[in-house]
This record gives structure tokens, C-alpha cells and sequence, in this order.
């Protein structure tokens, strides 16, 4: 009896812990963070049309596209996949991410397309790719919306977003998107 109820009292303070406390810890924390932690949202018009650091669908020609995702771009649950690169079921839907995207993009050759176009992120919602994943769609975009393949190349390279310190430079699909829309 006596071990149950320190069973018990251990699994009380545990759930206070981390049911209650953390929680209320993080969500606090989250109160200094831009938009108290609620996230970035992007607007046209007053009108709220994604989140900034959260990927989302596009598969229209008219668009350019961001990197695959994982989990069918649901932000309820991010996730990356446990493939790896010698797994061939893993190594088939590269492939026919390729395919798909050589059928849309036929001026390009499989050595052109950039990692980041046919590989899902870890968290399944990257909302950047590269700038040279954003320069291989221009073609397709420009010719879609009837405008010249410089002039949306200017756009690519006006919002590409350099690294401050280090890493990678990136383009956001959403902000490149919205401008797009608003180009003339």
C-alpha cells in the first residue's frame, strides 16, 4: 500500500509538471516572441492568406512551388519522414516527384532540379527553397501570367533573403507569391 501511494503522489506531481506548469511556462514565453507565439501572419487586403514561417500548397502553373511536404502541408502535426536514401520507397517518390516536375518544367534536364524541389523538409512545412528552386519555375511562371521571363527573375532575386550571419539563402514561396500577384 504504501508503494501505490507514492506511485500515485509521483504521478500527480508529473502531471502537474508537465500538464500544467510547462505549459503555462512556454505559453509565457511565448508572450515575448513576435505575435505572443501565435504566429506571422501575411495579409493582402486586409485579408489574412497564410502564415509566414509555415509552408502551403501551390500547384498551380501560375505559381511558383515550394518544397514537397511530408505531411500533405497540415500544420496540425509537422513531421518528416524516417526514409532514407537507400530506402526504395523513399528513392520512388523522389522519383516521381522528379517526373512530375520534368513533365511541367520539359526545358529542364534531372540534374537542374535542385534537392530542395523534390525532397520534403524535416519538419514537412519549410516555407523557403532556394533561389535557384525558385529560378528553374520563372519560365513556367512567366509564361503562365504572360509576362517576361526577366521581369519575374528581377522578383526571384528582390526576394531572395540573404543570410545575417550564416547559413543558406532562401526565398519565402507565400511573400514571393503575394508579390507576384502584384506585379503589373
Amino acid at each position: 500500500m504504501k508503494n501505490i501511494i507514492s506511485i500515485l503522489k509521483f504521478t500527480v506531481l508529473i502531471v502537474i509538471l508537465f500538464a500544467v506548469i510547462y505549459p503555462l511556462t512556454i505559453l509565457g514565453i511565448a508572450q515575448f516572441a513576435p505575435n505572443q507565439g501565435k504566429g506571422e501572419t501575411l495579409s493582402v487586403n486586409g485579408k489574412v492568406v497564410g502564415y509566414q514561417k509555415i509552408g502551403q500548397k501551390f500547384d498551380k502553373p501560375n505559381y511558383f512551388w515550394g518544397r514537397p511536404s511530408a505531411v500533405e502541408y497540415n500544420a496540425a502535426g509537422s513531421g518528416g519522414s524516417n526514409k532514407g536514401a537507400s530506402n526504395a520507397e523513399y528513392l520512388a517518390l523522389v522519383q516521381k516527384r522528379i517526373d512530375t516536375f520534368l513533365v511541367v518544367h520539359p526545358y529542364l534536364k534531372k540534374s537542374e532540379i535542385p534537392t530542395d524541389m523534390v525532397t520534403a523538409s524535416g519538419s514537412g512545412l519549410d516555407p523557403n527553397i532556394s533561389p535557384q528552386g525558385a529560378l528553374i519555375q520563372v519560365k513556367r511562371v512567366a509564361d503562365a501570367r504572360k509576362l517576361s521571363e526577366e521581369k519575374v527573375k528581377q522578383l526571384v532575386e528582390k526576394m531572395s533573403n540573404k543570410p545575417k550571419v550564416m547559413g543558406t539563402e532562401t526565398v519565402n514561396v507565400l511573400e514571393l507569391n503575394i508579390a507576384l500577384d502584384q506585379l503589373k
